[in-house]
């Protein structure tokens, strides 16, 4: 932001000095000239510690606590507003087959905004869902691991400042919060007394800390590299990115510690011998956090995944990049960690047998700033439905304790989801794991995320609406909901509660299942045959 200074003064005009009278001489300025210096300088200092001004580049960010990383429900998993998918350019020459997909998304180019023809668009989905069948191939058919024989998993020793130096700024990483608080038992966060055992505060970034728990106590697990058939990176690159979130640095400062990561790399035998294929990343925050396109200082994020060596790598997100079919969705931390599988099953019984008294239930805020949201629809048609629909807003700070927005799930026949500042919602796993069918309006939310998480069949487990359709006021999502049958209502939820709950959720660093597998023993068994397929 440049501002030019003159060392003239000039000399106020007659006009202006009438304004100043004008106003010195209303009610509003009479008040504030009563009110104590030291009064005065409270109040700025209450406001400058629940917001953040961030000067860079061309733009001013104002980023106001209740709307930034500590509120799950106004926030989503992104980061940058009015977050648009980008559409690739559509390629007449560039084959659409299932076994070329590979070759389709390296000759795909840039992402453009998602202002495409319809051509544009719908070849967009398609190379999509041949992405989304390509890494269901990988799927294991084994329940357990029964045997490690040819399943070695190496967990790199990195440098501390890869990771654990990371976790040591949680004091000051966010402005107006001590992230510190989020990182109590190995990631989990404080226990949540009150929902019962297994159920802690845990924040929706944990991901990376929460996984690297879990692998290094694998049954699996070699200390030869030799041995080895998948090599796990802990690299804690949402922790990298959150640090500088809010701090006015450039992008070499960004960037530094994931060049640095790579060098590392580099000098290993190990990721020579394959170029990088049998190695895995699990980030914790959206895949666009990773791919900043340009060098203005005001942009969001790293260039982390955009480097050349990490094309053939895995990388795991809560959000995956749809054009990369390397980038592979897994579910949102939730606040369920159970140990054994009994935890799984009093909580299965417990919320099968919920009684739901509302209908619709949306846990979330408007977003006054981007008109093309369908939240302020959603939220005006939920208050207007009398007691059919339950409204959490949560820029009023209604959703900053767990058990609130858990409790009201768990009342709840549907969760409405809409998208937020990206695709993707912490809300659908955390509805999902309460028993209530989530309301999705935009197949990037789920269906073209979690392919080793979620079934093809999408109707199993939600409802679709387009949210054009919400956004031209074509329909009345509460009355639509209305015509849904209760048996269909009740199968959807055993399906949920049954099928898909004990995949969805991370046990604890410790967790002795045997019965289930969880997220985190679904994606190391699929990662397993992922890399016992590389060429």
């Amino acid at each position: 932001m440049a501002i030019s200074m003159s060392k003239k003064k000039s000399k106020p005009s007659k006009k202006l000095e009438t304004k100043h009278h004008q106003f010195s001489d209303t009610l509003l300025f009479k008040i504030l000239n009563r009110i104590p210096l030291a009064i005065f300088l409270l109040i700025l200092i209450f406001l400058w510690s629940s917001s953040t001004t961030i000067i860079s580049g061309k733009f001013v960010h104002v980023c106001v606590s209740s709307r930034k990383l500590n509120n799950l429900y106004c926030l989503s998993a992104g980061t940058q507003p009015n977050f648009e998918i980008p559409i690739p350019a559509l390629n007449n020459n560039i084959s659409t087959g299932i076994k070329e997909v590979v070759d389709i998304v390296q000759e795909v180019p840039d992402p453009i905004v998602n202002n495409g023809s319809d051509g544009e668009v719908a070849f967009a989905v398609k190379v999509v869902e041949q992405q989304l069948q390509v890494q269901r191939s990988w799927i294991s058919n084994k329940d357990h691991v029964t045997s490690c024989d040819g399943k070695g998993i190496y967990v790199y020793d990195l440098p501390s400042k890869f990771n654990k130096d990371l976790v040591g700024q949680c004091g000051d990483m966010i402005p107006w919060t001590n992230f510190c608080k989020y990182f109590n038992n190995e990631a989990m966060g404080e226990p949540l007394v009150k929902l019962g055992k297994g159920w802690y505060h845990t924040h929706q970034y944990a991901l990376e800390l929460i996984f690297h728990a879990r692998a290094l106590k694998h049954p699996c697990r070699v200390y030869n590299e030799n041995e080895a058939k998948l090599f796990y990176v802990p690299f804690y690159g949402g922790l990298d990115i959150l640090r500088w979130h809010f701090k006015n640095v450039s992008n070499d400062v960004k960037d530094t510690l994931g060049l640095e990561l790579v060098k590392w790399l580099e000098n290993k035998e190990s990721w020579q011998k394959n170029s990088g294929k049998d190695h895995v990343f699990v980030l914790g925050k959206i895949s666009w956090d990773f791919r900043r396109k340009n060098d203005d200082v005001s942009s969001w994020g790293t260039r982390f995944l955009e480097l050349d060596q990490l094309q053939k790598s895995i990388k795991l997100l809560i959000e995956r990049q749809p054009w990369h079919v390397n980038d592979i969705g897994i579910p949102h931390p939730t606040y369920f960690h159970p140990h054994l599988d009994d935890d799984i099953i009093t909580w299965q019984l417990k919320i099968i047998r919920s009684n739901r008294t509302s209908l619709v239930s949306f846990a979330g805020a408007a977003r006054p700033d981007a008109p093309q949201n369908i939240r302020s629809i959603l939220i005006n048609q939920c208050n207007n439905s009398g007691t059919n629909c339950r409204f959490l807003n949560c820029s009023s700070g209604g959703c900053d304790q767990p058990e609130s927005v858990i409790e009201l799930f768990m009342d709840s026949e549907f969760c409405l989801q809409p998208p937020g500042d990206s695709p993707t919602r912490k809300s659908v796993f955390d509805s999902l794991v309460s028993g209530c069918i989530p309301v999705l309006f935009d197949p990037f939310t789920a269906y073209y995320q979690y392919p080793w998480h979620l079934p093809e069949d999408h109707s199993k487990y939600s409802v679709f609406i387009e949210q054009e359709e919400v956004r031209k006021m074509k329909v009345n999502i509460i009355e639509k909901l209305k015509k849904v049958p209760l048996r269909e209502r009740e199968d959807m939820r055993r399906y949920i509660v049954y099928e898909l709950l004990p995949g969805l959720v991370y046990g604890d660093s410790n967790s002795q299942l045997e019965k289930f597998q969880d997220a985190f023993s679904i994606t190391i068994n699929n990662l397993l045959v992922r890399v016992n397929k590389i060429e």
